[in-house]
């Protein structure tokens, strides 16, 4: 097997090659905004991309239309590269999906040209609806990262970080459903879905003083009546509960259900719940590939003060974490220049299509690149991987 060091030199004269199609790709995916599981330019662009490069693809695997699978070279070691592509309601991509894809489809394509010196699969994996609809979680229950022994990603952020405070979370529909009547003629002839939500939320609001650390509820009206002279009588909301741990999340969301049922004997009206998406779990990172994947990234000139200094770390909640539970993972947060926006806001989304942001897409790649060459040249981790036992 050559050096690490002529390999990853190589990894990165071929990833340069396809610089200008990557950020056109992540741009293209920017400037197309796509809700979960409706990726369908997404899949297009991505899979197009990856069989001209001669990967092999395989569209709407898992029973899920806008997921796929892509791999190259045929080693026993499986290094999974995971492709997140889908935008938020009224702020696109606001958590810079589009900058994931094309930086996993960019360490994909640095590693094909190395993957047969290095005995390796290269394996991409399309996953929709990481916002609120768990495609990683199908996904890993329906077979995709069965022969995976590492998966990894990048996800841009204000600032470099190995790793966040990642929040297992459920995501579910409140639905209230009263009665409908003259809203002043005949006010007593109805049931006020409306008040029944208010009442919710006010005792929502009040449970939050006995949280645990680390434990939140949040949500947004989506259905709140149609007009001010009807009582209404359907009232909708979409809420979520995370918690540091799965166990937490169990203890958390009863008490966050039962606010709701308290609006519905007020008031009343019937409640009703729908389940939007599999739970997302806590994430725990593998240390040897969380260690390459700094080493690299500083040498690409990357640097993690926050986490030296201790800081508080960034919290948020991915399906990621689920893969983790089952596979070695890492999910480092990668800056980009958003001149003071965060995660989810208009001003994060423009700064995902910035030359900032092209730049993190380019070191994020290579360093996933990088990591992966890193795990299959260093035998103890190689073995450990190979050999590791499956839940």
């Amino acid at each position: 097997m050559p050096a690490a060091a002529e390999l990853k030199d190589r990894a990165r004269r071929a990833l340069e090659r396809q610089r200008d199609e990557l950020v056109e790709l992540s741009h293209d995916i920017h400037d197309h905004p796509e809700l979960a599981f409706e990726e369908y330019f997404a899949l297009e662009r991505l899979t197009g991309t990856l069989a001209g490069h001669g990967m092999a693809v395989d569209a709407g695997v898992c029973e899920l239309p806008t997921a796929f699978s892509a791999h190259s070279g045929e080693g026993p070691l499986v290094v999974a590269l995971c492709a997140e592509y889908d935008a938020l309601p009224g702020v696109g991509h606001a958590c810079g999906h589009n900058i994931i894809a094309a930086s996993s489809v960019g360490a994909a394509l640095a590693l094909a040209e190395v993957a047969d010196d290095l005995a390796l699969t290269v394996k991409v994996l399309g996953t929709p609806a990481e916002e609120g609809g768990g495609g990683k979680v199908l996904m890993l229950e329906r077979g995709a990262f069965d022969d995976a022994h590492l998966a990894m990603m990048v996800h841009p952020w204000p600032a470099d970080w190995l790793a966040a405070q990642c929040l297992a979370v459920s995501h579910f529909d409140v639905h209230f459903t009263g009665k409908e009547a003259h809203a002043s003629a005949a006010p007593y002839e109805g049931i006020n879905a409306s008040d029944a939500m208010v009442v919710a939320q006010v005792a929502l609001s009040l449970l939050r003083q006995q949280f645990h650390p680390g434990d939140q509820a949040h949500g947004v009206v989506s259905e709140g009546g149609q007009a001010a002279n009807v009582i209404p009588a359907r009232v909708s909301g979409r809420f979520m509960c995370r918690a540091p741990s799965l166990e937490g999340l169990e203890r958390l969301e009863p008490r966050v259900r039962r606010c709701f049922e308290a609006g519905a004997l007020a008031t009343g009206a019937q409640v009703s719940f729908e389940v939007l998406s599999p739970i997302y779990t806590h994430m725990e990172s593998d240390p040897d590939l969380l260690g390459a994947y700094r080493a690299n990234a500083e040498t690409l000139g990357r640097s993690f003060g926050p986490d030296d200094q201790g800081d508080d770390l960034p919290t948020v909640s991915t399906d990621m974490a689920n893969v983790s539970l089952q596979v070695p993972t890492i999910h480092p947060l990668i800056g980009i220049d958003a001149k003071g926006a965060v995660n989810h806001q208009r001003e994060f989304a423009s700064a995902c299509a910035t030359p900032s942001a092209d730049a993190a897409l380019y070191d994020g790649a290579l360093a996933l690149a990088w990591t992966a060459i890193d795990a299959a040249t260093t035998p103890k981790v190689r073995e450990r991987l190979l050999n590791r036992s499956r839940p």
